[in-house]
């Protein structure tokens, strides 16, 4: 049976965000009952979510009707469904993103080298500033398990590895990380479609016709820009936090603000021996451009 167009739209595009995912899934072994089971629940929260307003006899039958699933099935997950838990603050991530924020803990537009103990500027001053209710040597032991921090043990000073909280000591925070980045990222395009279109920032810029040695020379560029922009944004940011703090303001809301790039082999492409032409047959270079949300 043929597809209203706008419903085709709709499944091409699921089908390219449901590809990444099942390639996770694989190579993780998670078979297909658990991701049934998984999207059944998920269906049925939505749901709820859409029709709170209704009682519990006519709530079973309006996301029966809106989902697909029968009623006992929807009974039984409306039943087995708990709130979430509230995930704790990732306080390792917070100490070390204050250390690229703060404008005392960088020198030269770098995260400082900082000794372990002491006054501010120091790894001691810094984690205090996050929290008092953890040690700061437990937190620095954590930022160098997950191989985001070094202690140089014989100067008694700390520097970061990397840029990026990137922890890839921890499977399971790198798996928390992607859930966190990509799922605030895919909301924003949701509410985007469902909406005017312009309710969250969400553009790219995009070309074809590379080659291999063009994009791997544009990874230290991208890494640049994506410097460039946090440090812009992670000191605004933290201002931002501390006027509302000062002024009393209710701090209920959440800013996520993201960069990526992606590079792939063409889809069918082979090594072009000239200008690549389009559909239309009239010579062209291979074009670069860009998408909005």
């Amino acid at each position: 049976m043929s597809q209203a167009p706008d419903q085709e739209a709709l499944l091409n595009a699921l089908r390219q965000l449901l590809e990444p995912l099942a390639q996770l899934a694989l190579a993780r072994g998670l078979p297909y009952g658990a991701l049934d089971e998984l999207l059944r629940g998920v269906l049925v929260a939505q749901a709820r979510r859409l029709h709170a307003d209704l009682p519990g006899h006519g709530l079973v039958s309006r996301i029966s009707t809106a989902t697909g699933l029968t009623r006992r099935e929807v009974g039984r997950l409306l039943i087995e469904q708990l709130p979430a838990p509230v995930a704790p603050r990732g306080l390792a991530g917070e100490v070390f993103a204050r250390w690229l924020a703060d404008p005392r803990y960088r020198q030269r537009g770098r995260p400082r080298v900082l000794p372990r103990s002491g006054e501010a500027p120091s790894f001691e001053a810094l984690a205090q500033a996050v929290t008092r209710d953890v040690h700061p040597r437990s937190l620095l032991d954590e930022l160098c398990r997950l191989e985001l921090a070094v202690w140089d043990r014989d100067a008694d000073t700390v520097a970061l590895r990397r840029e990026a909280f990137v922890p890839r000591a921890d499977r399971a925070r790198m798996l928390g990380l992607l859930g966190d980045n990509v799922g605030d990222h895919l909301h924003a395009a949701v509410v985007n479609v469902l909406g005017a279109g312009d309710a969250h920032f969400e553009q790219s810029v995009h070309a074809d016709g590379l080659s291999a040695e063009s994009v791997q020379a544009l990874r230290p560029r991208i890494a640049a820009a994506w410097d460039e922009l946090f440090q812009r944004m992670a000191p605004l940011l933290q201002q931002y936090i501390d006027d509302d703090h000062a002024q009393g303001r209710a701090q209920d809301q959440r800013v996520r603000i993201g960069f990526y790039s992606f590079a792939a082999p063409m889809e069918g492409a082979q090594a072009p021996s000239g200008p690549a032409l389009p559909d239309d047959a009239v010579p062209s270079r291979p074009a670069a451009g860009r998408d909005a949300g």
